[in-house]
């Protein structure tokens, strides 16, 4: 039982990676964008999910508000690429200033869409040929591939932190909505049918 519990836990994980990575390239990239993209669109989703008003909720005073996490994400997802030659649609002081401002959850939402999209792109653009090529991230020498990783892993991060978030304001992440209102209708359905 437990190992068909875990099989289907992974298959429910790689099935929306491997739909996302069809346009994306081959190898590690392919790998890399598939791994961010999911979990930037529950990222994407959880910010449709949340209240407007709920965007300048804390957890604490000397944290980032749920708004301010959002552009954090996409604070990342331009800065580090710029570090690989890609071009972001803000210069590098205004990424900065960027996650510890206010702003409409409307606009937050767009920005993270579009920055998930500029992000992907820099993965699938960057060629294989220069995976090992070194570049300076704030001070800290790295590969390409390292910032890709990076770039990647940020996502992730974050997810959990939106997350727990949300919960703290008891908003069901919406898969883990879908999921459970899934549940709920097998059993309807078992139970109509057992009777």
């Amino acid at each position: 039982m437990r190992n068909t519990i875990a099989a289907l836990m992974l298959a429910a994980l790689l099935v929306p990676m491997a739909a996302r990575a069809q346009d994306a390239p081959g190898g590690i990239r392919g790998e890399l964008v598939a791994s961010m993209m999911d979990a930037g669109g529950k990222i994407q989703e959880l910010s449709g999910a949340v209240p407007d008003a709920k965007f300048t909720w804390k957890p604490s005073k000397d944290v980032r508000s749920g708004g301010q996490v959002f552009l954090h994400v996409v604070q990342a997802n331009y800065l580090i690429p710029s570090f690989f030659g890609f071009k972001p649609p803000m210069t590098a002081d205004e990424l900065m200033k960027l996650d510890s401002q206010t702003m409409e959850p409307a606009k937050v939402r767009q920005m993270l869409k579009d920055s998930y999209a500029f992000a992907a792109k820099a993965v699938s653009d960057t060629p294989d040929s220069d995976l090992e090529t070194p570049v300076e991230f704030f001070g800290m020498k790295m590969t390409k591939r390292a910032g890709l990783l990076l770039l990647t892993s940020h996502s992730h991060e974050h997810l959990g932190q939106v997350i727990a978030y949300a919960r703290s304001n008891n908003i069901t992440p919406p898969w883990t909505a879908r999921e459970l209102k899934k549940k709920a209708e097998e059993k309807k359905t078992a139970e109509k049918s057992g009777k």
